[in-house]
């Protein structure tokens, strides 16, 4: 069996279901569908689209494996006839997306997919699962980048991430967004993401006293020694790393830093700078974690702790605070007619769109225009060919490239967004192109439901 991560049987349900009443009725036209957020969790003033590598990972791979036609068959629920024509479903549509790292809002399309149905349909709930995971991390993690003012974050949340794909991909979307790097090794290798580490209070605990641990790690690690100095005493734990910072100078080993996991970051870091400078380890840094997000860096930021980085996992890798976004996959079109959904609060604009943004002189985001495709609005188009009849536009970006658009639209903000509690309070303009075409479209649905009724 092949890795349950790109498996197609990793979806719903209803999309088989419906794509056998597809193949029924001959329904093979091109339809085009749209990913967006109907709306931003409280306190999110906008969002990072992230993902987009992984989704099309899987588009230009996904098909029915032999063994997963097999127990398709052993179910009983489809036709034989069915089943065969899924043995030569591959992807070959197109799709236009933001580059991974735009920064976006509200009820504007991020990803769409145009294909004939089966196609552009049974995609739908991996493609939401990968775009809706990373986005959600990569906002979570900008805010930690703009409290943090430039100090180095590290990821540390695998231990706590949903499941092993959601802490590999909390690491990758963590780095595009801004992190320094992430303690997950796989991470590393696989996203090439610079990866950090110190030691456990299990190495600490497994020597007789802190010197002897502490000098054993430094001579294994001379190039990384960073002490994890609260096993026991936080403050005893610094003046220990005074006495044995001269010894080890003398084998050529330099302590980078130490590190505090537990108590008040604000207090112990106060403490253990004090200890360090009169001790003259001017130079060794002080890297905290546990149970840190972005307000608690903020805090710990504007009351000028002396805190040169930190280490943010559980409530990274799980988004505490805002655990799910409101993302959608919805038809916008098909042959060629546009498409609306209509029901109480989760209505959508019909048709394939575009977004364009308007920026101010001195170069901020001043206002988006969401419009109907091929109506040229004020600014840049955020939505870009990325593949067309399922072949590659172009080579995929780098996370290299992807984190320097964040941190560049990062820069490009609002000064008003930047702020942690922010509200969804950017202007996000609907042209009079689309609010008519959605008026066409409510007149044409209206108007069958007049006549069958």
């Amino acid at each position: 069996m092949r890795d349950a991560s790109s498996s197609i049987l990793l979806t719903d349900l209803y999309m088989l279901t419906m794509l056998e009443a597809f193949h029924r009725q001959s329904m093979h036209g091109m339809a085009s569908y749209e990913f967006f957020v109907r709306k931003l969790p409280e306190n999110r003033g906008f969002l990072v689209a992230a993902g987009l590598e992984q989704v099309l990972q899987y588009l230009e791979n996904a098909h029915f494996a032999p063994e997963e036609l097999d127990w398709l068959r052993r179910t009983g629920r489809f036709s034989p006839d069915f089943i065969h024509h899924l043995a030569r479903w591959r992807f070959a549509g197109d799709v236009d997306a933001m580059p991974e790292g735009t920064i976006f809002f509200a009820n504007e399309p991020v990803l769409r997919i145009t294909a004939p149905i089966s196609q552009a349909q049974l995609v739908e709930s991996r493609l939401v699962n990968l775009l809706n995971f990373q986005t959600m991390i990569a906002s979570k993690a900008t805010r930690c980048v703009l409290a943090a003012d430039k100090r180095t974050l590290v990821d540390f949340g695998l231990r706590r991430a949903h499941g092993a794909e959601a802490g590999l991909l909390a690491s990758r979307a963590s780095y595009l967004s801004g992190f320094d790097g992430t303690a997950t090794v796989l991470a590393g290798m696989l996203f090439d993401i610079p990866i950090y580490g110190t030691m456990a209070h299990a190495y600490v605990l497994a020597h007789e006293d802190e010197q002897s641990a502490f000098e054993s790690f430094a001579r294994a690690q001379p190039a990384n020694v960073v002490l994890l100095i609260d096993t026991y005493d936080t403050a005893n734990g610094a003046r220990i790393v005074v006495d044995l910072a001269p010894r080890l100078q003398q084998s050529g080993i330099a302590v980078k830093a130490v590190r505090v996991d537990s108590g008040d970051p604000y207090a112990e870091a106060q403490k253990v700078r004090r200890i360090l400078d009169e001790g003259g380890l001017h130079r060794v840094g002080i890297f905290c974690s546990g149970n840190l997000d972005e307000v608690r860096v903020r805090d710990l930021v504007q009351a000028n702790a002396p805190i040169t980085g930190f280490g943010i996992g559980t409530r990274l890798d799980t988004s505490e605070d805002a655990p799910s976004l409101e993302s959608v996959y919805k038809l916008v079109e098909y042959e060629g007619k546009p498409r609306r959904k209509h029901s109480e609060a989760k209505a959508t604009w019909p048709g394939r769109k575009q977004v364009f943004r308007q920026y101010t002189i001195d170069g901020r985001m001043q206002w988006d225009t969401v419009t109907v495709e091929g109506n040229i609005q004020e600014g840049q188009p955020l939505l870009e060919p990325v593949l067309r009849g399922g072949n590659p536009v172009r080579p995929a970006d780098s996370l290299s490239r992807i984190r320097e658009r964040c941190t560049r639209q990062l820069a490009q903000l609002p000064e008003h967004l930047r702020a942690l509690g922010t509200e969804p309070i950017y202007e996000v303009r609907i042209s009079a192109e689309l609010t008519a075409l959605a008026r066409q479209t409510d007149e044409a649905i209206f108007s069958r439901k007049s006549s069958v009724e």
